[in-house]
């Protein structure tokens, strides 16, 4: 029950993070994409407050030696650059820089109920549905763990 409730915590907390910057905004995503045109920073003083943040907190928080309700960190361990990866890295950024959002701020945007927002939701829960169908029926492809 505490891990559901620290991770519905940490979860409430990015979306309002989300907000607060603009971020659930897809116009402030797609402007500072526009490199062209009319240039918005707004990203890039986030990710950079962002990266700040998380390199303090890290240090911080691995000091520890483990977090306050577990005997061990779980961090991932795969340090391959492989096909998945780079495959769906490609796809994030293509999917982001046409609809000016990424899975977290379209959840937390899906508070608005417009429909752009509904049809990402549904067409990202499509495509997760069908890398994990297709990774189920043809066991030949990677599946990016090392």
């Amino acid at each position: 029950m505490r891990h559901n409730l620290v991770g519905f915590l940490a979860g409430s907390l990015f979306g309002l993070g989300l907000c607060l910057s603009g971020l659930a905004d897809p116009a402030v995503v797609l402007g500072f994409l526009d490199l062209a045109g009319a240039w918005n920073p707004t990203l890039l003083f986030v990710m950079a407050t962002a990266l700040t943040v998380t390199l303090i907190g890290y240090r911080m928080v691995f000091a520890r030696g483990h977090p306050l309700w577990s005997s061990q960190f779980r961090v991932p361990t795969a340090t391959a650059i492989d096909r998945p990866l780079v495959s769906g890295a490609v796809i994030f950024g293509i999917g982001w820089g046409l609809a000016g959002y990424c899975p977290g701020p379209a959840v937390v945007s899906l508070a608005s109920a417009r429909g752009e927002v509904v049809i990402f939701i549904a067409a990202m829960l499509v495509g997760m549905i069908a890398v994990r169908l297709m990774r189920e029926r043809l066991p030949a492809l990677p599946t990016g763990s090392a």
